[in-house]
């Protein structure tokens, strides 16, 4: 069966994000500044071959722990769905 992963990876709130800040802080030069708290990570969508919903979310937890994110820096959370 082939599946489709949705997954986001964020920096962990406890983190500085430059990213963020620097984007929080265009928001007001645009006219913009009742947006704020700005956090910027990455989205990642997968296609996995696997025998079940259970074994591919366990490929695409294996894939996030060693590879899509840094667990010391950042957080994770995904979706999977039958493509």
């Amino acid at each position: 069966m082939r599946f489709k992963a949705e997954i986001d990876v964020m920096p962990l709130d406890a983190l500085l994000d430059p990213q963020g800040k620097a984007v929080t802080g265009s928001m007001e030069t645009i006219g913009l500044g009742s947006i704020d708290g700005v956090r910027v990570g990455r989205h990642v969508r997968l296609f996995v071959e696997a025998n079940s919903a259970q074994d591919a979310e366990s490929k695409v937890e294996e894939a996030c722990k060693k590879i899509l994110a840094n667990q010391i820096m950042e957080s994770y959370s995904y979706s999977i769905e039958e493509a």
